[in-house]
């Protein structure tokens, strides 16, 4: 068992907070409503429309993929975690690569038209950035917090 530590709790309330309850409802507006106005108010900014069907295709996949696979998988990592299962570190981890796989991919390609508006520090940190030091963090903290709790095998 690998007690929870301050760490845990820091990066549990600002996964918890920040990312599954903040994804969570983004992306069931954009599932239930994609052409709502409340939702591409939300996802692409006031009065704005998507840019082509691209732009509209990948954000409704990209909250399907969110609500089927990794919501769940950053939820029940936080759980194992909670309750100091290995399990539930290999999840957070895991949650951890996809925020930071997405966001990357993000990060770039919704740069040309998110960064002119909001500028660097807005940019760089809440709209992408910090699902990306999130992610840094969880996979690193967990890494480390398997490595240690691994001993000997117990007979």
């Amino acid at each position: 068992m690998l007690k929870p530590t301050r760490t845990t709790y820091v990066l549990l309330f600002f996964g918890l907070a920040f990312i599954f309850i903040l994804i969570l409802y983004a992306q069931i507006m954009m599932a239930s409503d994609p052409q709502g106005r409340a939702t591409k108010d939300l996802l692409i900014g006031d009065g704005e429309e998507w840019r082509d069907g691209s732009h509209l295709a990948t954000a409704y996949g990209i909250a399907w993929a969110d609500l089927l696979f990794w919501l769940p998988v950053l939820l029940a990592g936080s759980v194992g975690v909670l309750l100091g299962r290995t399990w539930g570190y290999a999840l957070w981890a895991a949650s951890g690569a996809i925020s930071v796989y997405i966001s990357i991919v993000f990060w770039f390609s919704e740069k040309a038209f998110v960064y002119p508006e909001v500028g660097p520090l807005a940019y760089y940190t809440y709209y992408w950035g910090f699902f990306v030091y999130w992610g840094v963090a969880v996979i690193a903290y967990s890494v480390v917090r398997l490595a240690r709790g691994a001993g000997p095998p117990r007979p």
